[in-house]
Parts: C-alpha cells; structure tokens; sequence
C-alpha cells in the first residue's frame, strides 16, 4: 500500500501524518479485498443458502471500507464530523461481519481470514477516531 507515501507527501500534510489514521486506511483497504473475496467464495460453497447474511455483511462491509478509506484518504480541506462518523460505521459494519465470520470459520478457511481482516480493521478505526478532531 502507498497510502503513507502519498499522504505525508500531501501538500497539506507537511509532515504531520496522523500515522493511526494511515494504518486505518491500509486495514478498511485490506479489509475491503478480504470482505469481497469471502463473499466470492461463499456464494462457491455448496451450502450457499446457509451463507446468505454471511454474503450480505461481507458486500456491505466491503463497501463501507472502501468509503471510509477514500474519505479518510482526502487530506485537502476537513470534515471531520463526517470521518469521524465513518470510522465508527466501519467499526460497527467490520464488528458484524466479524461475528457472522466466525460463526463459519470452523467450516470455512475463507470467513476464519475475512473474520481477522475485520476484526483488524474494527481495532484500526476505533484507534484512529481517538486521533481525529470532531
């Protein structure tokens, strides 16, 4: 990821990167990858009914890291409320998988590794929000 690099060569940076918030980038990215292949690799499994709100929170999980990098990537102007509000949606929505994950994870190597994927990405927003000003 590059998402350091581009970030303390931000302009508007000037060298003060808030490092919590580049490692919460990196994991709602990671994150991201591992909630769309899981979802990718349930909808494979022979049991697919049974991983039906499994698919469900990996697509919205997904989806809501991806937001929640790209906004947290921006560092022209502020709109903290927003970022900060995101963060804890991505908490929250990485939380929910996690549980549902792990409720599969005996069965199925991919919800075991999307499971720590959002329990990492849960720990990386909930570190970064006490970095952001609101």
């Amino acid at each position: 990821m590059h998402a350091q690099q581009m970030i303390r060569s931000h302009p508007d940076i000037r060298g003060h990167a808030n490092d919590a918030l580049i490692r919460c980038i990196e994991a709602c990215y990671a994150c991201a990858q591992a909630c769309t292949s899981c979802a990718d690799a349930c909808l494979g499994e022979e049991m697919v009914d049974q991983l039906r709100q499994c698919i469900r929170l990996d697509l919205d999980c997904a989806d809501v890291c991806l937001a929640t990098g790209a906004l947290a990537s921006r560092r022209t102007g502020g709109n903290e409320a927003v970022l900060s509000s995101m963060l804890g949606t991505c908490a929250l929505a990485c939380s929910q998988c996690a549980a549902e994950c792990e409720r599969h994870a005996k069965h199925h190597a991919h919800c075991r590794i999307c499971a720590e994927a959002c329990r990492a990405c849960e720990q990386a927003c909930n570190d970064a929000v006490r970095t952001v000003a609101h």
